[in-house]
This record gives structure tokens, C-alpha cells and sequence, in this order.
């Protein structure tokens, strides 16, 4: 790298390359297309090899701007973090965790899930909830300390991170007050007959309830499919239908929901992973929250 290198060009490509060409990053930047566009071939010049290419309407990387991403993505996270260091130096020290949770996990689990490490002393910690794939590449990227999920992670020998078990919980079925007494008469073929409310396709667990009614000659009478399991137990509990959640919520969900459970889905369960990223330093909360778990 010669000396004409500039931090400031190589944020300008970060922003390009997030934001899939140069007109959004020009718009999030408030500068002129021509102005980025002269920053990130500056930065191109610099290093010898073009970074990005176009497609379509947009711009994506080239080989060697995929190189220069993984290390620009490292380069400010660092400097995202750089607030946090300078406080705690001049003040109380804390630990900070950055945790993913797939928008699909039931969230009245994550607290579960999550509690050999809520008493770690002044603690702080940042959760983002999104969708499966997206929060793999955070992961991978080491935006994430850790990802909480309803399944392992994909087999990709570009991805590098590891799957751990953290258990499994039967799923049961729920009712508002106005349905439970319609859902529990014949269950579970009364969910042939009451308004249902299902996961979608993007839940592990959709799968598995699809086979179960399957194998026991239910058609149920879907009214609502919700990738958010938030969404899911909020429509529920407000009478719009019946709906599954993890038995691990159970008191949780009665108390702050005011539904009933109804019964399980025999044979059907919710599976928990945390996904973690191969470092050479875990993350020692992640260390203490694998082994627990585990136990």
C-alpha cells in the first residue's frame, strides 16, 4: 500500500459497497454521486486493483473488493467501539455483548436462554433482532458476539462458525379466553375448526407442525402466518386465533398474555443454538453461556 492511502476513501467504499452502488451511498453521505465516485477510485488507485464492477443499476465487488471489505468492516467496528473503550477507561469498566437473535425464536426464550450471563457485573448488552441469514453474515463479519437461533447454521465451508446445542422445548398450543374453551373440545382437531395462527416457512418449526398435522388428518384453519414469533403470540392473545409456543414460556406467556394453554403438539419440538464465529479469543460471556447450557 503506497502513501497517498486514505481512511477516509476506504469509509467512502464501505458506505458504496453496504449500500449496493453509488447513489445511496451518496444520499446516506449527503455528497454528490461525482464526489464519492472520486473518493473510491482514488482508493482504487492506491491499491492497484479496481474494488468494485457494475450490475445492473448498482455496483458489487470485485475478488479484490471483497478482500478489502472483510478488512474495511474490521477497521470500523473498531472505531464504533472506540466511544464505548474511552468511557469505560475514564469510568466503570463494562462488559459489553452483542447478541443476534433470529426473528424467529420465540422472544420470551431469549431471557432463558440468555440468563447465565444477566448477572455478569455491569454488563452491558446490545441484542438485534433479524432474520436467520443476515445475522450469520453479521456474525461472520464480527459485528455479532454471538447468534440465538431456532437451528444450527447452514453447512458453508466460506462461513466459518460453529453451532451449539442449547436444548429443545415441546410446543404447545395457546388460546385467547374467547377461543379456549372451542380449541380445548376435541383438540388437537379443533384447530380444524378455530382460527389458527402459524409461524411461516422461515421458522424451523413450521416444517415439523406441517408434518404433525399431516400425520393426523388435520386441516387447520390458518387466519394468520407471522415471521415475527412477537407478532405471533401478540395477534394470538389479542382473539384473532390459536397459535404454538415453546413450552419453555409457558408461565411467562400466561401471565403476561392472558392466554391458555390448550395442549402440545406431541412429538414437535423448538430447538435453541447459539451460533458463535471461530475466533482465536471467544468472547468469555459466550465461553460461560455455551457450558451452561450444556449442563
Amino acid at each position: 500500500m503506497n502513501q497517498t492511502f486514505s481512511y477516509r476513501h476506504l469509509y467512502y467504499f464501505w458506505v458504496v459497497a453496504k449500500e449496493g452502488g453509488m447513489a445511496r451511498a451518496a444520499e446516506r453521505l449527503d455528497m454528490a454521486v461525482q464526489t464519492v465516485s472520486t473518493q473510491v477510485r482514488e482508493l482504487e488507485r492506491s491499491l492497484g486493483y479496481a474494488l468494485l464492477k457494475p450490475a445492473g443499476r448498482g455496483v458489487v465487488l470485485t475478488e479484490a473488493g471483497l478482500a478489502a471489505m472483510r478488512q474495511a468492516e474490521h477497521i470500523f467496528q473498531l472505531g464504533e467501539q472506540l466511544p464505548d473503550l474511552v468511557r469505560d477507561a475514564v469510568g466503570v469498566p463494562t462488559v459489553r455483548l452483542v447478541v443476534g437473535v433470529s426473528d424467529a425464536l420465540p422472544k420470551l426464550a431469549v431471557s432463558r436462554l440468555m440468563e447465565p450471563v444477566m448477572q455478569e457485573p455491569n454488563l452491558r448488552l446490545l441484542c438485534q433482532v433479524h432474520e436467520f441469514e443476515g445475522l450469520l453474515s453479521d456474525l461472520a463479519l464480527h459485528r455479532l458476539d454471538v447468534v440465538l437461533a431456532d437451528r444450527p447454521a447452514p453447512s458453508n465451508p466460506n462461513l466459518k462458525v460453529y453451532s451449539h446445542s442449547l436444548g429443545s422445548s415441546t410446543l404447545a398450543w395457546y388460546a385467547p379466553p374467547s377461543l379456549y374453551a372451542a380449541a380445548r373440545r376435541g383438540f388437537p382437531q379443533s384447530l380444524a375448526r378455530v382460527p389458527v395462527l402459524l409461524p411461516t416457512d422461515q421458522a424451523a418449526v413450521r416444517s415439523r407442525l406441517d408434518h404433525w398435522f399431516e400425520r393426523l388428518s388435520i386441516r387447520p384453519r390458518v387466519v394468520g402466518e407471522f415471521e415475527d414469533s412477537a407478532l405471533l403470540k401478540t395477534f394470538g392473545a389479542s382473539g384473532m386465533g390459536v397459535f404454538p409456543m415453546a413450552e419453555i414460556v409457558q408461565d411467562d406467556l400466561v401471565a403476561r398474555y392472558g392466554v391458555k394453554r390448550v395442549g402440545i403438539s406431541e412429538g414437535v419440538e423448538e430447538n435453541f443454538f447459539a451460533i458463535g464465529a471461530h475466533k482465536k479469543v471467544l468472547h468469555p460471556l459466550v465461553q460461560r453461556l455455551l457450558p451452561a447450557q450444556r449442563h
